[in-house]
């Protein structure tokens, strides 16, 4: 006994303190990084992500075989940590169980159906790495580029833990020390004998190997309880050394990294609002992110949460089109980078290095559409998006390097207000093609005009656009919508120029416009660009521009269902929508498009494969649809063969940009047949 307590205390005891001490240099380390507001969800906010997300396994989840093996995984973690305890326990006396529920028939059945379950995901785990082995080293695979050697070491230590756990259990009910046997036991254990009927028939698996080794007698199951007991916390206290080095460190990270993430999602606004007034710059003020220290202590632990699982990969419309950006590689790099920079983090000493073009490829960084998919799918929230645009902001504002024609669209919106750079002055053009009055806001706002309707840029000054803008307006007012527009007082909401990192630029913008909608009264807007109702609903805040804000395909929805607008029965056909990632996956907006559009009475709808929440992007985002796609497929071009591919007769969408590129992408393909429509034209068309 003074033998295993002492071998179980050592192991324990060095284990620990490797383990220990890489996690607080770990947490030393994560700490270095720049402050981050707004970080404390509250208790209340805290619990219900960590039961969603962590204990629910929700995203995991929405992959359905290896989800369900890793929900067991993880809960067989979980609830074998009660075996742990009963094995410290067992160290120091035989018959050892915890007080109150170490008798419990019920805890004897968790801790086996758990084990059990913990062994047949592996063998899941361990199928699915088989089959897919040849095909990790190909692009398409979501394990390309990450490290999957070691995995074949976690499965292994795992599988180990389990078995030393059922090997000891099958020995303790042999010998008479199972804390799930009756009192009565101990009767056979004293004379060496073995009565499986006195251990609760709830600790299935146990009984089954106390069966096998039954045979071998007491004393020999003596020395195997014994053996295997040790073997056991040796297992696990090697584990958590492995663990402690390796991607696997998620098993610890991501519950952390859960509870500080953005609710309800880091997705719509971006965290971070830098103070970009002047009179506060100093020399030594930089904006955005160069190396690694100028990331915040939240982005520093989602870089060393990631679980290299690729999803987020699986699903980057860059990645699926032949860029080089992988969201899952770009954490990668950063982490890697942050391990190595440690000494200059931890001591100042040293030089930082620059993040671009050293870390991440300049074409990496400037392929993000900003479509927000990666940031959906990753299990552990990591925010892809910010880190980015936070790259972005210092190769913009610090280092002035970007895109050649990126320069075009900065100076269009900075001297004419938009990005196109035709001026405020053709902002009223499409007002033409209308028979009825719109008012112009002259001063404030009428009293008896109930939404300022926010046309956008896309909107007032693509011909595209325009036909969105006019179907709407027309629909409004067909269902007795009193609305105004700003005309040549609107200007861009600055959307692209955030996106593209242009920061300073994107505030000066906001804040115009802010003072403009003060200044009219606006107080419920409803806009038709989902990028400039993402921005002013969810960024004009933070500058402080507070208003109700609602799209255009949420409004239509809510006079759909409320009769003031009715549908015709002028259309038949088919309809595929495609969801806007500003619209749908950033904020929501899923249900109220597909009820504006199930109301039509002759209509088909028909979904693509990827929708709703692993919507496709039309590839315009992120300031892209300004900049040159000149590297692997066009993103407009894969979504609309998707689109195509349905055998729908319209594709409709709720977005200008979105149009603009599937329209494009549709033109390209040679189908005259096939229209692209906002969802307030396949309504018009009814009627």
């Amino acid at each position: 006994m003074a033998a295993r307590i002492i071998i179980g205390l050592a192991i324990t005891l060095i284990c620990g303190y490797i383990a220990g001490r890489r996690f607080w240099w770990l947490s030393r380390l994560i700490r270095s990084g720049q402050p981050a507001p707004r970080r404390n969800n509250g208790f209340a906010g805290t619990a219900e992500a960590e039961v969603i997300e962590v204990a629910g396994q929700r995203k995991l989840l929405r992959w359905s075989v290896p989800g369900t093996a890793h929900f067991f995984t993880m809960w067989g973690f979980a609830i074998l940590l009660l075996t742990i305890i009963e094995a410290y326990g067992a160290l120091f006396s035989r018959d050892f169980h915890i007080p109150l529920i170490g008798t419990n028939s019920v805890v004897a059945f968790l801790e086996d159906f758990f084990s059990v379950a913990v062994l047949v995901s592996l063998a899941v785990f361990t199928l699915i790495r088989i089959r897919q082995a040849p095909a990790r080293k190909e692009r398409a695979s979501r394990f390309y580029g990450s490290h999957t050697d070691a995995a074949w070491l976690t499965l292994a230590l795992i599988a180990l833990v389990i078995i030393t756990l059922l090997l000891y259990r099958g020995a303790q009910i042999v010998t008479g020390h199972f804390p799930f046997q009756h009192v009565f036991s101990n009767s056979a254990a004293e004379v060496g004998g073995f009565s499986g009927a006195s251990v609760t028939p709830w600790a299935f698996a146990s009984r089954v190997v106390a069966d096998w080794l039954h045979p071998l007698g007491y004393g020999v199951n003596s020395v195997l309880e014994a053996v295997f007991l040790l073997g056991n916390i040796a297992v696990i206290m090697g584990f958590l050394v492995f663990v402690s080095y390796s991607k696997h460190l998620h098993i610890f990270m991501a519950p952390v990294n859960v509870a500080f993430s953005r609710r309800p999602r880091a997705l719509g606004g971006l965290d971070k609002t830098p103070d970009m007034d002047m009179e506060h710059v100093t020399e030594d003020t930089v904006f955005g992110a160069g190396t690694i220290k100028d990331f915040t202590w939240k982005q520093m632990l989602d870089f060393a949460t990631c679980t290299e699982c690729g999803r987020c990969q699986s699903v980057c419309p860059a990645w699926n089109t032949g860029k080089p950006l992988s969201p899952k590689i770009l954490i990668m790099s950063l982490r890697e980078n942050m391990f190595a920079s440690a000494d200059y983090l931890l001591t100042g000493e040293g030089e930082a290095q620059r993040l671009v073009p050293t870390v991440i490829d300049p074409d990496v960084l400037w392929s993000c559409t900003t479509c927000g998919s990666c940031v959906e799918q990753c299990p552990v929230d990591i925010e892809h998006v910010d880190a980015i645009i936070d790259m972005r902001r210092y190769e913009v504002l610090m280092e002035s390097r970007f895109p050649t024609e990126a320069g075009l669209l900065l100076r269009n919106m900075e001297n004419q207000g938009d990005p196109w750079g035709l001026g405020s002055s053709r902002r009223t053009e499409w007002l033409g093609a209308l028979d009825f009055e719109v008012p112009v806001v002259d001063g404030a706002i009428p009293e008896d005009v109930e939404y300022l309707y926010w046309v956008g840029c896309a909107g007032a000054l693509d011909e595209r656009g325009r036909k969105q803008i006019e179907s709407t307006a027309r629909m409004l007012h067909r269902a007795g919508v009193s609305f105004a527009i700003l005309g040549p007082q609107e200007s861009c909401s600055g959307d692209p120029a955030r996106r593209m990192g242009n920061e300073y630029l994107f505030q000066e913008m906001a804040k115009a416009n802010i003072a403009t909608l003060d200044a009219v009264g606006a107080r419920k807007i409803v806009a038709s660009c989902p990028h400039c109702f993402n921005t002013i609903k969810n960024e004009y805040p933070a500058l402080g521009g507070n208003y109700e804000v609602i799209h255009h395909a949420e409004l239509l929805q809510h006079l759909v269902a409320s009769g003031r607008l009715i549908p015709g029965i002028n259309y038949t056909g088919t309809v595929t929508y495609h969801d806007p990632c500003y619209l749908g996956r950033h904020n929501r907006v899923f249900d109220e498009p597909r009820g504006v559009l199930a109301a039509v009475p002759g209509l088909t709808q028909v979904e693509m494969h990827r929708h709703r929440e692993r919507g496709f992007c039309c590839g315009a985002g992120g300031a892209r649809m300004w900049m040159e796609e000149n590297i692997g497929k066009r993103v407009n071009l894969e979504r609309t063969e998707e689109a195509l591919g349905t055998g729908a007769d319209v594709i409709s969408t709720a977005c200008p940009f979105c149009m603009i590129m599937l329209d494009d992408a549709v033109k390209a393909s040679g189908r005259e047949d096939v229209a692209v429509l906002d969802i307030s034209q396949v309504v018009e068309r009814s009627l």
